[in-house]
């Protein structure tokens, strides 16, 4: 400690190892330090050359950015990386079309340096992380004639300018080619169509990516570590006040400058430099829904380039759902943001517009739905701040914080590269590399990984085809790490991969690396480890608790603590990933049951409900599903319980039953396993009856 602290500014001490970074697609052997590792670090009493506010997709950007040219790099998230926007995004990697179309209608130069900025990073993404990127063909529907050489001409302008980092060449579609490749779409006086390519990904997956790459060449990360306070030396920032929000402890780091990386909460670290600075940033809300994945095609995505509102929403297949979204209205900044029934209407009206009329879009196929902030930013560079800036920016305080924010996720690595630039001109850094190093630098689990690598992981672990693709997919050629692993089945196939939910391919292995992956909650767990909660809410709900009994094992969690967690996550899921509004939608729907109908649920209900109770307990489904030879487990039974119970007292009284048999006829609701029980009962009680009929008939036949 001594010999560090006697150590020149400029010089490297021995608790620092910069990266090496001669060769980009090098696999680094380094072994990825535990969060408590990490902790200690950042306590050590090390000064770092950068700290980076943020653990988002540009704050990870940075970090891997700053340590790569051999700068000591510390980054700290108040949550956990990616928990905010970029977790919640379209999850495409494009150059923007739309501004292009800007660029060329008003000659706007800005407008085209930043598209080719963003193809020439889109073509990057897709190179450095093959295993969580794709291209993605996107049609673009033409329903009047004179639109088909707009578009066309426009969208040829969109490749041209991609040079050669274009992903495949655009293409017109017959009407009759348009519907066999998007056969749902609405044919009534289509022309044809477009298709363009962009790029896809699995953003809280990349974002986490970058951060270990980062963490694996020399950073030190910390997520649910945060900022309290800035320190200034002499006028300039010289350091802050951190808190482990796991444990409550605080102590001080020492940094020569500080990266503000923190997207809507920018206008809040700004703050701790200067109270008195204006606010910058002009906050956005962008709602997504997840619709089941019949809806698009597997491999094809949809552009509506001119909703009613003058919006662009995009129909998009992702993780074998489909994405579609999204809105754009002002909001106020949160940590928890949520998404709104009018925003969901807005988005399903905008999709109905575009399918056939065979497809009925209905309120209770939304599966999940959230919310992202956008933070649109005022360039403070400039005297006026009242327009926003249309790409990102770059600012330095007086006292040297230097903040980066607007942007978007494709330029991540480039927003990073600027920010990095200024941060050493700034703060008078002497990094190993003057220029950066990460266009083309490897992800971690790019090294490896190839299109048929799932392969060797069915072969040599015995794992399901399904399970294998998506560890592949979401882990690279860190994947052979996971399927170590993973407990055997007990059957003869698969061997191993026990599934923590029977409708997704994610397994027990995946929470146990989680864990080694930074995962310190449920939620960090279900939402950006896993992307179950983004995916199905419901399903999310259901695999709670195998999840944290898992993650209890690992992190060693009490009984109190394992409850708090499910606790928590059980909230996050019902207000952030659109629960709790599927449920108010079903709720305040009108019974719209014919006489008949009421008199059949009734009949259904008192089947059910034995003892004539009036209300039907969690001991009367135990005994309906056993009826059926179905032993569910206690928690699954509290779940077809929860699913109807909207008063939350631990029973279903009738009129909660006829309202979810009124929201599945109107749509409202897609699916009810209770009211697949009723059914199933009522039938199971016909057959009883009808038994006993023939029984005492028999008997009667022989007197």
């Amino acid at each position: 400690m001594a010999a560090w602290a006697l150590a020149a500014d400029d010089s490297l001490p021995q608790w620092y190892q910069p990266a090496k970074v001669s060769a980009k697609t090098e696999r680094k052997k380094r072994p990825l330090p535990s969060r408590t590792e990490q902790v200690n670090m950042l306590q050590a009493g090390h000064t770092y050359d950068v700290l980076i506010i943020g653990g988002g997709a540009t704050g990870a950007g940075c970090a891997l950015d700053a340590t790569t040219r051999g700068l000591r790099t510390a980054l700290v998230e108040a949550d956990d990386f990616a928990s905010g926007t970029s977790s919640r995004s379209t999850k495409l990697i494009h150059g923007g079309v739309r501004y292009l179309q800007k660029a060329i209608m008003q000659l706007d130069y800005d407008q085209y340096k930043m598209v080719k900025e963003a193809l020439h990073e889109r073509a990057n993404m897709l190179e450095v992380a093959p295993h969580l990127t794709r291209p993605l063909p996107i049609l673009l529907p033409v329903y009047k004639w004179w639109q088909v050489p707009y578009y066309w001409f426009g969208i040829k302008m969109y490749d041209l300018v991609a040079g050669d980092r274009n992903v495949k060449s655009s293409y017109y579609l017959s009407k009759k080619n348009t519907l066999e490749l998007f056969p749902m779409l609405k044919s009534d006086n289509l022309c044809g169509g477009i298709v363009y390519y962009d790029g896809q990904q699995d953003d809280a997956r990349m974002n986490l990516a970058i951060a270990l790459t980062a963490a694996r060449h020399g950073a030190t990360i910390a997520n649910h570590v945060s900022v309290t306070k800035l320190h200034k030396t002499a006028g300039k920032l010289s350091g802050a006040r951190l808190r482990d929000e796991l444990t409550g402890k605080e102590w001080d780091i020492k940094a020569k400058c500080i990266i503000n990386a923190t997207g809507p909460f920018t206008d809040t670290i700004r703050k701790m430099d200067d109270e008195t600075v204006k606010e910058i940033c002009c906050p956005s809300s962008g709602v997504h829904i997840v619709l089941p994945g019949y809806y698009s095609p597997e491999h094809m995505g949809l552009l509506d380039p001119a909703t009613s509102d003058g919006r662009v929403i995009f129909f998009l297949p992702w993780l074998k759902g489909t994405i579609a979204g999204t809105t754009d209205l002002p909001c106020q900044v949160t940590h928890n943001p949520k998404p709104t029934e009018d925003e969901i209407l807005f988005i399903l009206t905008e999709v109905k517009n575009y399918l056939n009329p065979d497809v009925e879009v209905r309120r209770g196929d939304v599966l999940s739905a959230w919310s992202g902030i956008r933070p649109l930013v005022s360039d403070p560079n400039k005297p006026d701040t009242q327009s926003l800036a249309r790409n990102h920016i770059v600012h330095v305080s007086p006292a040297g914080l230097v903040t980066i924010a607007g942007g978007k996720w494709t330029t991540y690595r480039a927003m990073a590269a600027e920010t990095i630039d200024a941060a050493i001109e700034s703060a008078n850094l002497k990094p190993l590399y003057r220029e950066c190093q990460t266009d083309g630098f490897l992800i971690e689990g790019a090294h490896g990984w190839t299109p048929t690598m799932y392969i060797r992981l069915v072969q040599d672990f015995g794992l399901e085809m399904e399970v294998a693709q998506h560890l592949a997919k979401s882990y690279g050629d860190r994947a052979f790490a996971v399927a170590k692993m993973a407990s055997m089945t007990g059957k003869r196939w698969p061997i191993i991969g026990k599934k923590v939910h029977p409708e997704f391919p994610y397994i027990d292995a995946e929470i146990r690396y989680g864990v080694r992956e930074y995962a310190c909650t449920a939620v960090d767990m279900i939402a950006r480890r896993l992307r179950l909660a983004f995916l199905n809410v419901q399903a999310a709900v259901e695999a709670l608790p195998a999840i944290t009994d898992i993650m209890a094992e690992e992190l060693k969690w009490s009984d109190a603590e394992k409850n708090r967690q499910i606790k928590i996550a059980s909230e996050f899921l019902a207000n952030e990933m659109g629960q709790m509004v599927n449920r108010a939608s079903r709720d305040k729907i009108p019974i719209n049951l014919s006489k008949e109908e009421i008199q059949t649920y009734i009949k259904r209900f008192q089947i059910i409900d034995k003892d004539r109770k009036g209300f039907v307990s969690i001991n009367d489904i135990r005994r309906s599903l056993k009826n059926y030879g179905e032993d569910v487990t206690g928690e699954q039974l509290h779940e077809i319980l929860r699913e109807i119970d909207t008063n939350m007292n631990g029973q279903v009284e009738l009129d909660e039953y006829l309202q979810m048999m009124s929201a599945i006829k109107s749509g409202h609701v897609a699916y009810s396993r209770f009211a697949r029980m009723a059914e199933m009962e009522e039938e199971h009680h016909e057959k009883e009856s009808l038994k006993k009929k023939i029984t005492v008939e028999r008997s009667g036949g022989g007197l």
